[in-house]
């Protein structure tokens, strides 16, 4: 099968397109015939190693010391099961699903194999396999942080840093489906985009310092590593909760956390996903709550540029990988649906 490796650390030049031995599947496993991917920040810096500050040598741990362990990058994927293991029930041949391997990898491929109890839910009808496959990273996160982490509840006061992002716009549509009011934090260029996914406001960072705006929040998602508490304690309501997506190894370890008396909490914990976060996303998808912002797709032989375009930062959203084109019908014929 065809599949985009890496075998050493660097620019988005080191990933390539090679031929791999197709995956078998275990007694308990699905074979995923893969149909979109994504490139997202967690492909980055797996493939560049490029980590927040005090994560390097722990990056290497996990990656790999003198190379990647895990040659084959893709944190998310969608496709339809084409085989299944003699052991499995919950999914059958030709059911169309989006699967989250995560810090596993391997969805920069045609095929791969995953645990019938893994990662995986079915795909909402009402979206593309593009847009199923961008729903897992981002959402899971924002889920995870805002509901679980910090119990979000109708009317509270969310304030989105980075609302422009993967995670940014998987979690402003996310808290609105819990009732809260949102305002995203974002550049001049992303305003609209923001506004459009459902943000009540909207700050524009290069004109204006959300700390100083006079407003406050009784939760702060910082998605870049850009608000912390020192920043952002003062339009933090009693009880508030600041949320780090992304910081420092300092943050990891509490330094520059608020007293408890102060009822101000900041919770820099990772998360832990389930399979119940996939399913509630599908859900909220299969509502029109919740759809994945697709800036651009590219086709799998293209991942380098994918992941040049991703090294930028500036990507709305999520950047789709299609790996095959899809068969659609039209007049009782099939045919092939064009790539994004």
């Amino acid at each position: 099968m065809k599949a985009i490796v890496y075998h050493r650390y660097g620019s988005p030049d080191v990933v390539s397109l090679a031929e791999v031995p197709k995956p078998v599947p275990k007694d308990n496993e699905v074979l995923i015939r893969i149909y979109a991917s994504t490139v997202t920040t967690g492909d980055w810096r797996a493939r560049s190693l490029d980590l927040p500050a005090g994560f390097g040598f722990m990056g290497r741990l996990v990656f790999g010391v003198f190379g990647p362990r895990q040659p084959i990058l893709g944190t998310e994927l969608a496709g339809e099961i084409e085989a299944v293991g003699r052991a499995v029930t919950r999914f059958k041949t030709g059911d169309q699903v989006f699967a989250f391997p995560g810090g596993k990898y391997g969805g920069h491929a045609e095929y791969r194999t995953m645990p019938e109890d893994g990662m995986i839910a079915l795909k909402p009808a009402n979206l593309s396999f593009e847009e199923a496959a961008a729903l897992s990273f981002g959402g899971t996160t924002a889920l995870a942080f805002l509901r679980d982490l910090a119990g979000i509840k109708a009317g509270d006061k969310v304030l989105v840093v980075g609302a422009s992002g993967g995670v940014g716009t998987a979690a402003v549509q996310i808290a609105r489906s819990f009732g809260a009011i949102v305002t995203g934090v974002t550049s001049t260029s992303n305003l609209e985009l923001v506004r459009s996914i459902g943000a009540d406001n909207v700050i524009d960072y290069t004109k204006e310092d959300f700390s100083q705006s006079g407003d406050s929040w009784d939760i702060i998602l910082d998605t870049t590593g850009t608000a912390p508490f020192a920043r952002s304690e003062r339009v933090l309501k009693p009880g508030g909760r600041l949320l780090v997506v992304l910081g420092s190894l300092a943050q990891a370890m509490g330094i520059g956390r608020p007293a408890k008396a102060s009822g101000k909490t900041v919770i820099a914990a990772v998360p832990k996903i389930t399979v119940e976060h996939m399913q509630f996303l599908a859900k909220l998808a299969e509502a029109g709550r919740f759809k994945p912002v697709i800036d651009r797709g590219y086709p799998l032989e293209n991942a380098a540029e994918a992941h040049a375009y991703v090294d930028t930062g500036r990507k709305r959203g999520n950047v789709v990988l299609t790996v095959r084109q899809v068969a659609a019908k039209v007049e009782g014929r099939p045919r092939a649906m064009a790539r994004n």
